[in-house]
């Protein structure tokens, strides 16, 4: 069905039949439950704290011994925060603090390349994030120095990470 015809449609409904559809799709999928609960009581704070706390837990794990550190996890809070609605500052926020805690791992760890070039994409992301949504007041500060960090660090890919800081400038 495409979109046209999809409001065709839903004109055509009179309201009552059109409430209790869309109570049905509230009741049957969770995606969509989570989405009104969202619209309707927004505790940002409260998901960005969790997801710091699983991305953290990635790194320095509480309950195992071994970390996992994959950036498949953060990325797929981000991309959640975005269907979601979430402000753009408070998604920055979570970008940037996968960064850091990676870099506070990879000080105290030696890592695989895989690691490094996932943390590049990571960089790339997020400075095209906030230069987008017109942040870089707010987090440029944060962005030179997690890029000084990978300088301090002597990660691979330095001219990679220095051409992704390119686009602040």
């Amino acid at each position: 069905m495409s979109k046209r015809q999809l409001k065709k449609y839903l004109n055509e409904l009179p309201k009552d039949a059109l409430q209790e559809q869309l109570v049905d799709l509230y009741e049957r999928f969770p995606v969509v439950k989570e989405y009104y609960d969202f619209i309707f009581n927004p505790k940002e704070d409260k998901l960005v704290q969790e997801a710091k706390t699983k991305i953290s837990n990635e790194y320095f794990p509480v309950k195992r011994r071994k970390p996992k550190a994959r950036r498949s996890v953060a990325q797929k809070f981000i991309k959640h925060f975005l269907k979601l609605g979430v402000e753009a500052p408070l998604i920055a926020e979570v970008m940037l603090f996968n960064l850091e805690v990676a870099q506070v791992f990879s000080r105290e760890r030696n890592v695989p390349d895989a690691f490094y070039k996932s943390m590049l994409n990571s960089f790339n992301e997020v400075v095209q994030f906030v230069a987008y949504n017109n942040l870089l007041s707010e987090y440029k500060e944060r962005i030179v120095q997690i890029y000084q960090e990978t300088q301090d660090q002597n990660w691979p890919l330095k001219e990679a990470f220095s051409h992704a800081l390119d686009a602040v400038d």
